[in-house]
C-alpha cells in the first residue's frame, strides 16, 4: 500500500481506471480509487473481518474488482481470485479452503452459485454484488457495491490505518488458486514482498510509466494478469482500460481500436485468432495490393530479424512500413503499442514469425503462479524469437540433471518465489527444495546467451507401454504446424499403449453470445478452416460434415505423416487419429482459464472414442 499511495502522491488527478458502461467511458483517478480502496477496507472492518481473512472476489474484470483486491490487502486480508467458470462446488472449495468472509459477485449469475452453498460457509459474513439488480433487500448480508463501501466510519478507517503499519514484507496478502490439471487446485501464497519486489522489476523491464496505457481482459484469478494489470501500473502509473465481457468472443479488437493501448499481452490463442482473421482478409487481396502485401511481409520478416541481431534493416523497410505495417497496425489498434507479449502457454513459432512479418515482434514471457509471474521475459533489444527470454535480474535460474542435448528440470529461486500453498505443506516441499529453488515442472535448456526453451513438461510426459518417455507438447506442436489453418487443437495419447494416437478439433465458428449452459461454438467450420478444405475438394460446411468426409480424413492424415516423418523415435510417430465433434473451451472444462489443456479432462470425456482407436493396429482406417 505504500507502493500505492506514492503513485497516488504522484498522480493524483491522473486516470487510473476507466471502464465502458452503457457506452460512455466511466473513470477513476488515482487519487479516487485510493479512497475508495480504503473505505472498502473500513467496511470489511465494521462488519468484522478479522486480518488474514480471506476476501474472494468472482467476475469480470472492472474497477470494482480492482478495489475489492486492493481493499482485501489494506485491510490485512487475504484476496482470493476465483475463476468464473467454476461452478458451485468449486466456488465452494475456494471459499471454505482461504476462510472467506466476504464474497463479492459481478451479477446475479455469479450469486447463485454462492447462495446455493451459503449454509455450507459458516464463515462468511457478507456477499456484495457489482452489476446488475442488487435483491439486498430480499437476501440477508447481501449488499450492493455502493452501498457495502459506505458502511465505514471514521473509527473503522483509524483501524484499517493500524492494519496498514502492522503488515510485513513475509506476509501472505494474495492467493493465486492454479487451475487443478492434475487434482483440485492449490491456493499460492503471495506475500507483500512477492507482489512489490516483481511488480517493481516488471515495470523496470518494460519501461511502464504514467504514459502507457493497457488492456486489463485477462482472468484477474490469474497471476499474469494481477501483475500487468493491477500492480505493474499500481507500480508505475500507467492507466488501465477494461476490455468487454465479451472480449474474447470478438469486441476485443474494439476495444483495442477505441484504446489503443502502448502494452498489450495476448495469450496465444488471442494472437492466433487474430492471425486467422488477418489471414482470411489477405486471401481476398488480389493483384497489385496482393504482391505489394507480400513483398512487404518478407521486408518486415528479414528486418524484425536483423533488429533482433541489432543488424540494419534491409532496403525498402522504410516504405514498407509506411505502405503496409503502420495501416495494420492501425486497423488492429496497435499503431501505439511498443510492447506486445504472450504468455501462459505455448505458442507455435508460425504465429510469431506471421507477426514479425507485419513488424508487430511479439515478446515471449515464461513463469508461473509460484513465482509471482515472470521468471524470464524476451524485452526489446534482448529478445530471440522463439525463446522465453532470459532469467530476469534478481532471479537465479538452473537446469537440473540436463541430458545429452541441454534439457533439464527448469528450476529457480530469489524474492518473487511464493511463501508456499496453504494448508498444504507436503506439496509445498515437494516444489520448493532445501536450497530455495522451486522445481517448476517444465523442461527446458539454455543458450549460451542465456535464452530459456521450453521442450516439455515432467507431469505431461507420456510412457508407452515399450517403455520409451514421450513429449506429447513438442508432437502436438509439429501436428499444429502442418495443419494449423484447419485445426483448432490437438492431444496426443498413449500413455501405457503400445502407440501414440491422436484427437483432433477443427477450428469453428464462435457463437458471440452463448447461453449459460449452451455450447460456445456452432457447429459451421471457420471461414479459413472451410476455405482449405473446399480448395482440396470437400464440400463440408460443418464439423460434422467434415468429420464423415473421407477427403478431410485424408487431408488430415497427410498433414500427420509430414509431422511424422520428423519424429525423433518410431515411438514418436502418430498411428491413428479421430476428429473430435466439439472445440475444447474453458466452458466445457477441456481448457483451463489461461488455455492450458486438460489433458486428462479430454481423455476422461472421450475415452470411449480413444479406446476404438486402439481396438485396431496403427495405420488402419481413422
Amino acid at each position: 500500500m505504500e507502493r500505492f499511495k506514492q503513485n497516488v502522491d504522484s498522480y493524483p488527478k491522473k486516470t487510473a481506471l476507466a471502464v465502458k458502461r452503457e457506452g460512455k467511458w466511466v473513470s477513476w483517478t488515482w487519487e479516487e480509487f485510493y479512497n475508495d480502496a480504503l473505505r472498502m477496507a473500513a467496511a470489511f472492518v465494521h462488519i468484522g473481518v478479522e486480518e488474514a481473512a480471506g476476501i474472494g472476489i468472482i467476475g469480470f474484470n472492472s474497477p470494482e474488482w480492482f478495489i475489492a483486491d486492493v481493499a482485501a490487502i489494506a485491510a490485512g486480508g487475504i484476496a482470493a481470485g476465483i475463476y468464473t467458470t467454476n461452478g458451485p462446488d468449486a466456488c465452494h472449495y475456494v471459499a471454505e479452503h482461504c476462510d472467506a468472509a466476504v464474497i463479492f459477485v459481478e451479477n446475479e449469475a455469479q450469486l447463485k452459485k454462492f447462495l446455493a452453498i451459503r449454509d455450507r460457509l459458516p464463515k462468511l459474513k457478507a456477499l456484495v454484488q457489482w452489476s446488475g439488480n442488487v435483491k439486498s433487500q430480499e437476501i440477508k448480508d447481501l449488499y450492493s457495491f455502493e452501498e457495502f463501501i459506505k458502511i465505514g466510519t471514521e473509527q473503522d478507517q483509524e483501524e484499517v490505518r493500524k492494519r496498514m503499519e502492522r503488515a510485513r514484507p513475509g506476509k501472505c496478502c494474495t492467493l493465486i488458486y492454479t487451475s487443478g490439471t492434475t487434482g483440485p487446485p492449490k491456493a499460492v501464497m503471495i506475500s507483500h514482498d512477492n507482489l512489490t519486489w516483481t511488480s517493481r522489476l516488471v515495470i523496470n523491464q518494460l519501461n511502464l510509466g504514467p504514459e502507457d496505457v493497457t488492456i486489463s481482459y485477462l482472468p484477474l484469478s490469474h497471476i499474469a494478469a494481477q501483475m500487468l494489470d493491477v500492480h505493474g501500473p499500481m507500480a508505475g502509473g500507467a492507466t488501465v482500460y477494461f476490455a468487454q465481457p465479451d472480449a474474447l468472443k470478438g469486441s476485443l479488437v474494439d476495444t483495442l481500436r477505441e484504446v489503443r493501448p502502448t502494452c498489450f499481452l495476448g495469450v496465444p490463442r488471442v494472437w492466433e485468432k487474430m492471425e486467422e482473421k488477418m489471414r482470411e482478409t489477405g486471401k481476398k487481396t488480389t493483384g497489385i495490393k496482393k504482391a505489394i502485401a507480400m513483398w512487404a511481409k518478407e521486408k518486415g520478416l528479414e528486418g524484425s530479424y536483423n533488429e533482433q541481431r541489432g543488424e540494419d534493416k534491409p532496403w525498402g523497410f522504410f516504405f514498407a512500413n509506411k505502405l503496409v505495417f503502420e495501416k495494420v497496425k492501425e486497423a488492429l489498434g496497435l499503431d501505439r503499442v511498443r510492447f506486445c507479449a504472450t504468455a501462459a502457454a505455448p505458442i507455435a513459432k508460425e504465429t510469431l514469425d506471421y507477426f514479425m512479418s507485419l513488424y508487430i515482434p511479439i515478446y515471449e514471457i515464461y513463469g508461473m503462479s509460484e513465482c509471482s509471474g515472470p521468471q524470464t521475459v524476451n524485452v526489446p533489444g534482448k529478445h530471440k524469437t522463439g525463446t522465453a527470454g532470459p532469467a530476469l535480474p534478481g532471479c537465479e535460474m538452473r537446469i537440473m540433471d540436463p541430458d545429452a542435448q541441454g534439457n533439464g528440470e527448469i528450476c529457480y529461486r530469489g524474492r518473487h518465489i511464493f511463501m508456499g500453498y496453504m494448508k498444504n505443506d507436503k506439496a509445498t516441499a515437494d516444489t520448493i527444495d532445501d536450497q530455495g529453488f522451486l522445481h517448476s515442472g517444465d523442461i527446458g535448456r539454455v543458450d549460451g546467451d542465456g535464452f530459456l526453451s521450453i521442450t516439455g513438461r515432467i507431469k505431461e510426459l507420456i510412457i508407452t507401454a515399450g517403455g520409451e518417455n514421450v513429449p506429447p507438447v513438442l508432437i502436438e506442436d509439429e501436428i499444429k504446424k502442418e495443419l494449423q489453418d484447419v485445426i483448432s487443437n490437438v492431444i496426443v495419447i498413449g500413455d501405457r499403449k503400445k502407440f501414440l494416437t491422436c484427437a483432433i478439433t477443427l477450428k469453428a465458428v464462435p457463437k458471440r453470445d452463448p447461453g449459460a449452459n449452451e455450447y460456445p461454438f456452432a457447429d459451421e467450420l471457420a471461414p479459413g478452416c472451410k476455405s482449405v478444405l473446399s480448395a482440396m475438394g470437400s464440400s463440408a460446411s460443418t464439423v460434422q460434415e467434415a468429420i464423415q468426409d473421407e477427403g478431410v480424413k485424408k487431408y488430415i492424415h497427410t498433414g500427420i505423416e509430414r509431422a511424422n516423418s520428423r519424429a525423433s523415435s518410431n515411438a514418436q510417430r502418430i498411428g491413428k487419429f479421430i476428429i473430435l465433434p466439439q472445440d475444447f473451451s474453458i466452458e466445457t472444462g477441456e481448457l483451463t482459464p489461461t488455455m492450458k489443456l486438460k489433458r486428462r479432462i479430454v481423455t476422461d470425456k472421450y475415452g470411449a472414442e480413444i479406446e476404438k482407436m486402439y481396438e485396431e493396429a496403427p495405420g488402419a482406417n481413422n
